[in-house]
């Protein structure tokens, strides 16, 4: 059975604009900012048929889809959607160190190394495990065959390897800011995107700015 799932990335947080790492640990709310590139979003697919809606456990993803939600469209969060912990390093200020230790970790991931991860923190196959079992609720045959899902920034960037069967060391080639959407399509047999990083909605608010 054919699919149509929406996939996109929260909307911004008070960290996002400071650059601060939130990770898994950090719960936080979506800013005034965030809260326009909500509203960009519902204005521009609010007439989509949504059948199912999902998120992560964090309050950021459920703020951006609120007005989605709010319809009374089914809507289901999942762990597995979380956002990469990132352990010690969560909240922390961008500092030289931090950034270097990041970019370290970058190179190690790129060069295949996924199962570093920093202290109390998770690895890129750790994550891969958790999101399996949403991959198994994208495929399974019902009714839904149109979709909403809200997740984070890294944690996209490996769910779409895992979609489209891409080695997760390839998780930088997929570009993300904050409600970007990537719209995938599931043919019963493989996952292909068919609108990459696609930022339209968002035209609008650099307009008033």
């Amino acid at each position: 059975m054919e699919k149509i799932i929406y996939i996109i990335r929260h909307a911004e947080t008070d960290l996002n604009k400071r650059g601060v790492v939130q990770g898994r640990g950090m719960n936080t709310d979506i800013n005034a900012h965030g809260i326009k590139q909500a509203e960009a979003f519902f204005e521009t697919y609010k007439d989509v048929p949504f059948d199912k809606i999902y998120t992560s456990t964090l309050k950021r993803t459920h703020q951006t889809v609120q007005k989605f939600i709010d319809r009374g469209i089914p809507w289901t969060q999942y762990p597995g959607l979380d956002e990469m912990a990132w352990g010690i390093y969560e909240g922390m200020e961008n500092t030289e160190d931090v950034k270097l230790a990041y970019e370290n970790m970058m190179t190690n991931w790129s060069s295949g190394e996924l199962h570093l991860k920093f202290d109390k923190g998770e690895s890129p196959l750790e994550v891969k495990e958790r999101q399996l079992e949403v991959l198994e609720k994208l495929i399974e045959k019902n009714d839904a065959k149109t979709i909403l899902l809200c997740m984070h920034g890294r944690a996209m960037r490996l769910f779409l390897c895992l979609l489209t069967d891409k080695p997760l060391y390839e998780m930088g080639n997929f570009p993300h800011t904050n409600t970007t959407l990537y719209k995938v399509k599931y043919d019963g047999s493989r996952f292909h995107i068919i609108e990459f990083n696609n930022t339209d909605h968002l035209i609008q608010l650099c307009e008033q700015d």
